[in-house]
């Protein structure tokens, strides 16, 4: 078994479950392509296709109508994008655009291949709408946040996710950065930041948030 088919075994569960015939369009159809960080890999003229990430971390996000950027979810290793693929799904009219937030390695699946696949089998149907189902839930959560939570809880789940994510209560993360991911103005995380350090929450330092009182952040919740 090569590399690639052992790849795709643990990143799509129905692998074992698809003829050889199948596993091998899936492989012939994908190409392995580099990232550099900060680089797009979709944007919403494209029909990229199914991205599955080998190494690295994808940023999944849209647009508001003025411009500012708004993170839905990321990907780590073994997960996959079908939203960029939007071209092969019905009735799915969502812009999104599709980013390495670190250097990244990708595999991108041809979109009317795997159409082929997915339309005559089941157990390749049903991963593709677990993974789309997912993603607007994603989606869904984050818009929820933005209309209906107050601006320092919003804050605190970022701080949480980000910790849980990096392993680590300190934080590489300028205000721009969590601005950008978040949709809002760099003035208004620097304000809510700097209260937080008043309250004994974090700790500033320049490019770095540390988290010092988690029991207090999770008050916030």
């Amino acid at each position: 078994m090569t590399d690639r088919q052992k790849f795709f075994q643990k990143a799509f569960p129905f692998w074992d479950k698809i003829s050889k015939e199948e596993q091998k369009i899936i492989l012939d159809s994908s190409s392995l392509q580099k990232f550099s960080a900060e680089e797009n890999i979709h944007d919403s003229t494209e029909c990229t296709g199914i991205l599955v990430v080998k190494s690295g971390l994808i940023r999944v996000y849209m647009l508001s109508s003025t411009g500012k950027e708004i993170t839905l979810y990321k990907l780590n290793p073994y997960e996959v994008c079908a939203l960029s693929a939007s071209c092969i799904l019905s009735n799915i009219n969502f812009d999104i655009f599709v980013d390495a937030e670190k250097d990244s390695e990708v595999y991108l699946i041809n979109p009317y291949k795997y159409k082929e696949l997915k339309d005559e089998n089941i157990y390749i149907e049903s991963f593709t709408n677990s993974v789309i189902n997912q993603s607007f839930s994603d989606a869904m959560w984050i818009m929820e946040q933005i209309l209906f939570m107050s601006f320092d809880k919003r804050l605190a789940i970022f701080l949480l996710e980000e910790s849980i994510s990096s392993k680590s209560d300190v934080l590489t993360l300028t205000h721009d950065y969590i601005a950008k991911n978040m949709g809002t103005a760099r003035e208004v995380v620097s304000r809510m930041l700097k209260y937080f350090q008043t309250e004994g929450i974090v700790s500033l330092s320049r490019g770095t948030v540390a988290i010092i009182d988690k029991s207090k952040l999770k008050k916030l919740l």
